[in-house]
């Protein structure tokens, strides 16, 4: 038995105003290629295949094609519901797709027994159990009590979603022996797990009462396929607990992740688990530099470059680059004629440490403006030629402010 573990599709996505459309394609197109390069007999994607809950009507029929084009390859679909998909618009076409050889899980079906699904070879033959759980929603799984703490609540809705693992545990080993087959036993989730890496296009889940969940309280599994984490990666250092991560990048600050999917063979008395590397189907870069340092770093990334692709570029500006009043103009200037598309400009600015970090009791009407102006250059990237012009400006405000008004004559 060969699975394929992948998550957070996030079809419909629009990055900065840019749609993925024509990356899903290629994804999709390389998917099926490692479909039936790998044998695979299950695909599961555990969660967030659409970004919102009302996808484009493209995003709905990416989705579609895909689950058609892969029937030639005799591969089982499991699609699971995440925090970003609505559980009505899955559950519109789960009947028709379960034709299509494709179990559509959207939400909690109120049972753990209605969650478990046998995944069957393309001989037929029973493979593996899978205990199919999507993104469990605190009013799926707990019932609302007023009065209660913070805390209290997180508490419940932990013990929750641990109580539907362990019971759907418990079922997929009475299934297992009913069966008298010495099948491995599978889950899905889509959570945080307590230590799991983020990055800037994951939303936040459980807000304000369960902020992540622990490895822990995850029963036996042999494999437990995690979504909505978008890096791939273990959870608690487990090589049988892992997010696949998304396939591409959601974000500039996954620009450098390998993305992957999970294969997991069940073939052997001992499960395989080989992550197979996803191409950049879009290059993302994101520089923090001057003006003067762009064109040098940006020759590598444009060199990599296929024919007729183009460069999404997010530009942090250091130094007194960020304060020119024609800014964006000027970066223009440098990318005229590069096959580069500039997304996303912002000057840099240091972690704020304070404007009084010498002395935190000392107040504002303590200090001189020059002082003041003093600390506040300290925080930025900035020559000392840079400061003096700066100090320079405040002197010529301070000498305009200390000149008497002029007397207006009645």
């Amino acid at each position: 038995m060969r699975i394929l573990h992948s998550s957070d599709w996030h079809l419909g996505q629009h990055f900065i105003g840019k749609s993925r459309a024509d990356e899903h394609k290629a994804l999709f197109g390389w998917l099926k290629q490692q479909i039936e390069l790998h044998q695979v007999d299950a695909l599961i994607v555990a969660g967030d295949i659409f970004d919102t809950a009302t996808p484009a009507s493209y995003a709905r029929e990416l989705y579609h094609q895909l689950i058609v084009n892969l029937q030639p390859t005799g591969c089982q679909l499991v699609m699971l519901g995440g925090n970003h998909d609505s559980v009505a618009v899955l559950q519109e076409s789960k009947e028709l797709l379960a034709c299509l050889h494709t179990q559509v899980v959207p939400g909690w079906l109120g049972a753990a027994e209605s969650h478990l699904l046998v995944l069957n070879n393309k001989a037929g033959k029973a493979g593996a159990i899978l205990a199919a759980l999507p993104f469990l929603r605190s009013r799926d799984v707990l019932q609302s009590l007023g009065g209660q703490q913070a805390s209290d609540k997180q508490q419940q809705l932990q013990q929750a979603i641990a109580d539907c693992y362990q019971q759907c545990f418990s079922q997929a080993v009475a299934l297992r022996s009913e069966l008298e087959l010495e099948l491995p036993l599978l889950a899905t989730g889509h959570l945080t797990t307590v230590g799991a890496s983020s990055s800037e296009s994951v939303r936040e889940i459980y807000i304000g009462s369960l902020e992540a969940f622990p490895a822990s309280a995850f029963p036996g599994f042999d494999y437990i396929a995690l979504g909505h984490i978008h890096q791939p990666q273990l959870v608690a250092g487990k090589e049988h607990i892992r997010y696949s991560g998304s396939p591409i990048p959601l974000s500039f600050d996954e620009a450098k992740q390998q993305k992957s999917m999970v294969l997991l063979d069940f073939s052997r008395p001992e499960a395989k688990i080989e992550l197979l590397p996803i191409p950049c189907f879009q290059p993302l870069l994101s520089l923090k530099c001057s003006l003067t340092e762009l064109h040098t770093l940006l020759q590598q990334p444009l060199a990599m470059l296929q024919p007729g692709q183009k460069l999404w570029l997010e530009l942090v500006l250091t130094g007194s680059d960020g304060y020119l009043s024609d800014l964006q103009s000027q970066v223009q200037q440098h990318l005229e004629a590069l096959p580069v598309e500039l997304l996303k400009l912002r000057r840099a600015r240091q972690a704020a440490v304070g404007v009084l970090q010498a002395d935190q009791q000392e107040s504002l009407h303590e200090m001189t403006p020059d002082l003041v102006l003093q600390r506040r250059l300290a925080t930025e990237e900035l020559t000392d030629s840079e400061k003096a012009e700066f100090q320079q400006m405040l002197q010529q405000v301070l000498t305009q402010l200390q000149q008497p008004e002029p007397q207006v004559l009645p």
